[in-house]
């Protein structure tokens, strides 16, 4: 696994096919990198689906209202929610969308940011500066590039399980 510089900054979600380490950018980022944060704390992102998987594209999950797999779970209506707290402002900055970047999904509204986030398969610089980049890869983005795709997949992989890594 790679070496965790900033353990209280770094989420692991667990996948079906291992783990996903992710660096937050709260120096770049600091409400949606502590959004995270909170929701990974309270269980909020656990068994949360990947609603929209786009081969070449990106990987779209976190939408703790319709999207636990394990409470009330509708495929349809997953990636139509959020959470129950206020949505984040948008952070642009000059980071890139490259791959393993992790960007805030929300609505044609910049400032609608709440639970959902995708992770880039590729180099996708056309949404530079128009979604908050807030952390990236560091180890397993083979994991990533594992989770079945479609839009919604019919039979959609899910965030086993989303840690701060401080709290590991």
């Amino acid at each position: 696994m790679a070496e965790i510089k900033d353990p209280e900054n770094t989420i692991i979600i667990e996948l079906k096919g291992g783990n996903v380490v992710i660096e937050l950018l709260p120096d770049v980022a600091p409400q949606h990198s502590a959004r995270m944060k909170e929701l990974a704390r309270s269980g909020e992102y656990d068994n949360v689906a990947f609603h929209r998987v786009i081969d070449g594209f990106m990987a779209q999950t976190g939408d703790v209202q319709h999207g636990d797999m394990e409470d009330g779970f509708n495929l349809r209506s997953a990636g139509t929610g959020g959470s129950s707290l206020p949505n984040v402002p948008a952070e642009f900055s000059k980071l890139p969308h490259d791959r393993g970047t992790l960007g805030a999904a929300r609505s044609q509204n910049p400032d609608s940011a709440n639970s959902q986030f995708f992770i880039n398969f590729s180099d996708n610089h056309f949404l530079n500066g128009q979604y908050t980049v807030y952390g990236r890869v560091i180890d397993g983005m083979e994991h990533v590039d594992a989770i079945v795709r479609g839009e919604p997949p019919a039979s959609p992989d899910r965030m086993i399980s989303v840690k701060v890594a401080a709290d590991v």
